[in-house]
Formats: structure tokens, C-alpha cells, sequence
């Protein structure tokens, strides 16, 4: 409690994303590369007995954290600091363990294995967010409501048409995650450089060994590939990737959460809001949107960390430099905590929304009036009118209506007001025959159907979308 800690960590992010960058899971990785490596040097005829690896098998997780931190202050150096604390638990490997490697063999092959891991997770709950806003643009794919452009009453569209525009962006961050676990290759072995001669010393010039160990050691850890090109480190461009895909799922979600609130405020949607919940301290009758203003919050976070991965990127030195090591400690591991809160928020908002029909369709009856307006332009010149001319004629009566509710003056029906003027020349029955012939929401509930059937359909059905149980959130 005296100590700070990450609100993501503690308040936020789900259990299973904190263990995978857990100091626990992160030094029992390093060990399992010290154990992989010895392995595959021992398969390719290094001199290392059984009982060297049994010895470190036996003591994987055996650390003495205390150990630990009095190495790391005497030597200012944690990857030898942990060497050594493993040495004097599995004191006959001493001799070979981190043989031939550098500190970037154990640091950025478990980022990367942490990375592969916490990616898959989030791929999971991305297409079970789509699954569950799938089920939501299904119900209301004819659900009538207002579309807006500035904010303002435009035309008319469906709620389930709106819903897909979110899962349309969720889908290119599925389609972007799926092509970045597609290519995503290991270290391996590559030496202080990049140029594995340390691994070709030990092997007596042999270069079939030194790729035999590099392919043999990528498959012991879960890879079919290394990077055949890399410095000593793997390249952080790879890193600039990973957070402009992670900065993708904060665009989107922050996007969706944003109407959410806006939605609020016009009374068509409402969060899920529990029974003894408390909306505000000082005003009892509010139900405040805060689920979706804290994806907002979380989301506007995550994406700044793109940025940061750029500089990294762009600011390396040659074949190493340690600047890029803090950051990343930080930055790596806080992106995926902040990318998996906003997840798990969505997945409960979007579970739980409730929608507001009747709202909906009164919002829109009162606007329905200045949606038609264009048709009846239309029917006024096939009628042989002026279209300039019938067009401010419409403004004109559209301009007194508002004016009068600005003023706080009662106020006609646009329509009403259209119908007795003689020189629009339409009459009220034929406006109600415009109202019954137009289709305001357009193609809108078609293309729901088809965008489901055609884009989303074939990805849920290719994926486990029950995997994960409904998100713990704390509110």
C-alpha cells in the first residue's frame, strides 16, 4: 500500500494479461531459454551432461528474488544477477548457462513470447466483442432511428447499420492482428551483433550448426521462424507494429464509446447500470454513461503509446542501443493492460446496452418533417415547379420553425406549414403519400444483412467466440 502501483494492473486489466507480464512468468521464461538453449547445444554435440540440465529443470522455479536484488545491486547488471542466482540453485550448469548468449537472448525473446501470448488473448476478445455487438446489429438491423452528421439530425438510419460501422472497424483490427501473428518471427541466436559468431565459436566455424541451433531453439519455444535479419536485438519496428495495432483497437473503441455517451444524452441507449449503483454523489437522479467514458479515458492513453514505439523505433543506434530498454519495460506490457481494460469494458457495455426504441422513433417523428424535405423538392419539380425556388420556400418555413423555438414561441408542423402554402402546390395528401412511399433508412437494413452474412459471419464461424466467460469488471 506504500509503494505506487498501476491502475491498470490493479484496477483494470484482467487477471490472465497481468500474469503473462508478471515478474513471476517473466524471470521462469528466461530460465525456460537458459534450459532450451542447453538443450539444443547439447543435440548438436556441445559438451553438456544431463545432469547440467536436470540440475536447472529441477530449480526452474526456484528464485530467490531476494538473491536476486543483492546480485543486481552489486553487478548493476539483471540478466547476470538472475545467471548467477540460477547457478547457485543448479550449481553443476554454472558452466553453461547463457552459453554463447547476450542478455537480449533471454530479454527480447520473452518479450516476444509474452507479446505472441497477450496478443492471441486480445484476438480473442476482439471477435467476442464482435460476436456480441453481431447479436445487438441483428435485433435492430430494422430498428428505425435518427443519423446524424455534425451532431445534427441528418436522415434516418438503422440502429443495427450504426452498430456496424464499429464492427466494421473492429474487423480490420482482427484482419491486422491476424497478419501480424502471420508474420511474426523469433530472435533465436543471434549474438552481440546480430552476426552469431559467438555461436560459430562454439561451433568450430560449422554455420549449418549455428542455423541448425537458431531453428531448433525457435521450435523448442513455439516458433517456426527466426528473423534471419536482426542486430542484437530483434527490430523495434517490430514493436512500432505491435502499438499501431493496439492503437487501432483504442481508435475503435473509443469511436463506439463515444456515441455511446452521446446516445445517452438523447435518452436512445442507456449503459447496463446496476441496482444499488450510484450514479452521482451530489445528484441522485443521474445515471452517468462512465463504463463507456472510461474506455474513453484508457483508450485516448493507449493510443499516445504509439507515439512512444515510434520514437524507439526511429531512435536506435546502429546495431544496439540500451535507450529503448526502460521504455519498453513500461510501454510494452501497459499497452496490452490498457488495451485488454477496454475490451473487457466493451464486451459488459455492449452485453448489457439497453436500447431505446420508442425513444428512437419519437426523436424521429419529430424530425421527420426536414428528412423528407428533399423528396418533396423532387415531387414539386416533377410537378413542373422551379427547384430554386421550392427549395427556399422549404428553408424559409424550416428557418420560422426554428426561430420560434429559439424564442420560446409555439410553433407549427413544418409539413402543416408546407401544405397550406399555394405556391409549393402539394397538398397534405400528397405529402402523406410522399411520407408512405419514402423509404427513409434507404439500404440501410440491407446492408446490415449482407456486411453479417458476408464479413462477419465466416470470421465468427472460423473462431472459438465462447473461450472466454463474461469480463469481471470492476465499476
Amino acid at each position: 500500500m506504500d509503494r505506487y502501483e498501476t491502475p491498470l494492473a490493479t484496477r483494470y486489466a484482467s487477471d490472465e494479461i497481468n500474469k503473462i507480464f508478471s515478474k513471476k512468468n517473466k524471470y521462469l521464461t528466461w530460465r525456460r531459454l537458459w534450459i532450451a538453449l542447453a538443450n539444443a547445444q547439447k543435440e548438436l554435440g556441445v559438451n553438456i551432461s544431463n545432469k547440467q540440465i536436470d540440475e536447472m529443470e529441477k530449480n526452474i522455479e526456484n528464485i530467490d528474488f531476494a538473491k536476486v536484488a543483492t546480485y543486481e545491486k552489486k553487478f548493476r547488471h539483471e540478466v547476470m544477477a538472475h545467471i548467477a542466482a540460477f547457478a547457485d540453485v543448479a550449481p553443476s550448469a554454472k558452466s553453461i548457462i547463457h552459453l554463447g548468449a547476450t542478455s537480449s537472448y533471454v530479454m527480447d525473446n520473452t518479450d516476444l513470447l509474452q507479446i505472441k501470448s497477450a496478443l492471441s488473448i486480445i484476438q480473442e476478445k476482439c471477435i467476442l466483442l464482435l460476436s456480441k455487438l453481431n447479436h445487438v446489429a441483428l435485433k435492430h438491423k430494422g430498428t428505425k432511428c435518427l443519423a446524424y452528421t455534425h451532431f445534427q439530425p441528418a436522415q434516418a438510419t438503422t440502429f443495427g447499420k450504426r452498430i456496424c460501422l464499429y464492427m466494421q472497424d473492429l474487423l480490420f483490427d482482427c484482419r491486422d492482428i491476424e497478419a501480424y501473428l502471420n508474420s511474426f518471427p523469433f530472435l533465436g541466436v543471434k549474438g552481440a551483433t546480430g552476426t552469431q559468431s559467438s555461436f560459430l565459436a562454439l561451433f568450430e566455424n560449422d554455420a549449418s550448426k549455428v542455423n541448425k541451433l537458431d531453428e531448433l531453439l525457435s521450435n523448442k519455444m513455439g516458433f517456426d521462424k527466426s528473423f534471419t535479419i536482426a542486430s542484437q536485438t530483434y527490430p523495434r519496428k517490430q514493436d512500432a507494429r505491435l502499438q499501431s495495432l493496439l492503437s487501432g483497437i483504442g481508435i475503435t473503441l473509443h469511436k463506439m464509446a463515444t456515441d455511446i455517451r452521446l446516445l445517452s444524452h438523447t435518452k436512445e441507449v442507456q449503459e447496463p447500470f446496476q441496482k444499488e449503483q450510484v450514479g452521482s454523489s451530489a445528484m441522485a437522479y443521474k445515471r452517468n454513461p462512465i463504463l463507456s467514458e472510461r474506455i474513453c479515458s484508457i483508450a485516448r492513453y493507449l493510443i499516445s503509446l504509439k507515439e512512444n514505439a515510434d520514437y524507439t523505433a526511429s531512435l536506435q543506434w546502429l546495431e544496439r542501443s540500451l535507450d529503448d530498454s526502460a521504455n519498453r519495460r513500461m510501454s510494452i506490457a501497459e499497452s496490452f493492460l490498457a488495451a485488454d481494460s477496454i475490451l473487457n469494458l466493451a464486451c459488459f457495455v455492449i452485453d448489457g446496452l439497453h436500447v431505446h426504441e420508442k425513444v428512437m422513433a419519437k426523436h424521429l417523428r419529430e424530425k421527420l418533417a426536414f428528412l423528407i424535405t428533399e423528396d418533396l423538392v423532387i415531387a414539386c419539380v416533377k410537378k413542373g415547379q422551379d427547384r430554386e425556388d421550392i427549395h427556399l420556400r422549404i428553408k424559409n418555413h424550416a428557418k420560422k420553425i426554428q426561430d420560434d423555438i429559439n424564442n420560446g414561441n409555439d410553433t407549427e408542423n413544418l409539413l402543416d406549414l408546407i401544405g397550406k402554402d399555394k405556391a409549393i402546390d402539394l397538398s397534405i395528401d400528397e405529402i402523406n403519400q410522399i411520407i408512405d412511399f419514402c423509404n427513409f433508412t434507404g439500404l440501410s437494413e440491407e446492408q446490415t444483412i449482407h456486411f453479417l452474412k458476408e464479413e462477419i459471419d465466416p470470421l465468427l464461424e472460423s473462431k472459438l467466440v465462447n473461450k472466454y466467460q463474461e469480463p469481471n469488471i470492476e465499476i
